[in-house]
């Protein structure tokens, strides 16, 4: 080889540089993928896992400093990567944004690249369509006085019926042909789920950055107002303004549950839960009566109100030491099983000289079994009782820092009452009370009451998510189910008066149903051409010859099926 070819080539082989401007086109084009889209798609719901596996700071920041004195270690590790605040976290922000950016890039250019097609004419007639996965021909006798010309007409007829788009070549010339196409509802199908699916990720974020989620527990008799210090419990979103909060106001006239007393397999299991409001959507509105239920929520001011629990509710006096009360009111208790058996704590901070503080359980019907012990045996109140310990001493709630309504820290408190105790529990039925040992006060069980927990939802762009997400799931099935074609059919006259007609189809990607269409095509055209009583023979290799009654085979009509590798690959040649 001669030094100076040697020096050709390797100057050949050396690549330009990209530059700056050429380094971001190219970052562009990947980032706008579709295969991008899919591994960003991919990599959101991956990120989204630790978020039911770690607990959420905006949604039980208490769980989550319990986990990180419980794991000492591995705790900060976790929070330091945002492992507690997930959906708000840098990186998964950045997925999402970067998802949301892919998308768009994929979309508008391959809705600009559809337009132009749907505006473009069917391909042009390959040369060769017997080359195509779908070929056959036919023949029209020469006795049906049908040429060429008017042939090519009838079968553009004949397309345009089947929902082709159509156009004719050729229609003065010898062989005149139409070239046919359709199935662009499966890419406008494609295009529908990508653009719905940019709505949903807008409509999410919209949710996440205006709307809120609260709690709040009710009992009867007890007003719930839609302000910041009417809730339990609350987590706004990113952008949150008091001012979002419509000044509605929702009253518990009565809560009732329904109980199965009729099956054996299945008594005393619940049936029906109904929470009868008294609403208001503003303080000058009229007052509405409405039925809370279980997956059917109560729409008010703009937030879904639901029913997530319900529990008994006992109305207690707690009178200090010198005779004053010092807590009266329904106390919110919690059930652990199927029976009711409800924890509750009850704190008289205002309570003289001393601090009291009770903890136990409430039974609904209390029934003593074979040990002595009092358990719960049916959930409906047919026989209330009040199982207490008393405590007391500091209850800590002068410090300034918020504590748990239904846990109460006895590890530095004295005790009163108990079962191991001289002074034994305290056990109340309803109008009961009891005195406490050393002059510390007393406590009565007054009535007793039923509770609600209600979940308090506002996202203003709830519905918007709604539509775009079942618009996605529209265009998806328009994309799985649509299949893009064409059809092409030429036609000739024979000599001896016949018209020769060939046709043959191609798919764009697989088609199970390319082989029944081109079968349709095939009966529509001789039902159009052939006479009823027309002849079919079989030549020697099995295709079909179509001819009238009065004239003789003067040559075959074949039909035949290739693959559809071969058709495609072979027709982007011919043409």
């Amino acid at each position: 080889m001669a030094p100076e070819t040697a020096a050709q080539e390797n100057a050949a082989a050396i690549l330009p540089r990209l530059g700056f401007v050429g380094s971001l086109r190219w970052g562009w084009r990947q980032l706008t993928s579709m295969r991008t889209a899919l591994f960003l798609l991919l990599l959101l719901a991956v990120g989204a896992v630790p978020g039911s596996l770690f607990p959420q700071r905006p949604a039980s920041p208490e769980v989550v400093t319990k986990y990180l004195q419980d794991h000492p270690d591995t705790g900060p590790v976790l929070d330091w990567f945002k492992l507690f605040d997930v959906y708000s976290s840098p990186w998964f922000s950045a997925i999402y944004l970067l998802l949301f950016v892919s998308l768009i890039g994929c979309v508008i250019p391959r809705a600009i690249a559809h337009y132009k097609a749907m505006r473009s004419q069917p391909p042009r007639t390959p040369r060769r369509l017997s080359r195509l996965p779908e070929y056959g021909t036919l023949e029209i006798p020469a006795g049906r006085g049908i040429d060429a010309g008017q042939a090519i007409g009838d079968a553009a007829a004949t397309l345009k019926s089947r929902g082709y788009r159509v156009e004719v070549r050729d229609a003065d010339g010898e062989r005149p042909s139409v070239g046919a196409e359709r199935g662009f509802s499966k890419e406008v199908g494609n295009l529908l789920f990508h653009t719905a699916l940019i709505g949903v990720l807008v409509s999410v974020a919209l949710g996440g950055l205006f709307g809120y989620s609260g709690q709040r527990v009710l009992v009867e008799g007890e007003t719930f107002v839609n302000t910041l210090v009417g809730y339990d419990t609350f987590t706004p979103g990113s952008n949150f303004n008091a001012a979002q909060l419509e000044p509605y106001s929702v009253q518990l006239d009565k809560f009732s549950v329904t109980f199965d007393r009729e099956s054996k397999a299945h008594y005393g299991q619940p049936l029906d839960f109904k929470a009868s409001l008294t609403t208001k959507s503003s303080p000058s509105s009229p007052a509405q009566q409405q039925d809370l239920k279980v997956n059917a929520p109560v729409s008010l001011g703009g937030t879904s109100i639901y029913l997530v629990g319900n529990g008994y509710a006992p109305v207690v006096t707690v009178k200090d030491g010198n005779g004053k009360v010092a807590f009266q009111g329904p106390v919110v208790s919690v059930p652990s099983d199927g029976a009711y058996t409800s924890l509750l704590v009850i704190k008289a901070p205002d309570a003289k000289p001393s601090q009291l503080g009770f903890v136990g359980f409430f039974l609904p019907t209390a029934l003593i079994n074979d040990k002595g012990v009092a358990v719960a045996s049916d959930p409906d109140p047919f026989n209330p009782q009040l199982n207490l310990n008393a405590y007391y001493g500091n209850l800590g709630l002068d410090g300034g820092q918020p504590k748990n309504v239904f846990t109460l820290d006895t590890s530095k408190l004295t005790q009163l009452n108990g079962r191991n105790l001289a002074a034994g529990g305290i056990v109340l039925s309803p109008g009961a009370s009891y005195t406490l040992p050393e002059g510390k006060g007393s406590i009565s069980f007054d009535g007793l009451k039923r509770y609600v927990a209600l979940d308090i939802h506002h996202n203003p762009a709830q519905l918007w998510t709604l539509i775009f997400g079942v618009t996605a799931l529209l265009g998806l099935v328009g994309s799985l189910f649509l299949n893009r074609r064409r059809v092409w059919i030429r036609t000739g006259n024979h000599p001896d008066g016949r018209t020769m007609v060939e046709y043959g189809l191609l798919a764009r990607g697989e088609d199970h149903r390319l082989a029944p269409e081109a079968a349709t095509i095939r009966k529509l055209l001789e039902k159009r051409w052939l006479a009823p009583g027309a002849d079919q023979a079989e030549d020697s290799n099995g295709a079909q010859t179509f001819l009238a009654s009065s004239t003789a085979p003067l040559s075959t009509a074949s039909s035949s099926t290739h693959p559809a590798g071969t058709g495609s690959a072979t027709v982007g040649k011919d043409q």
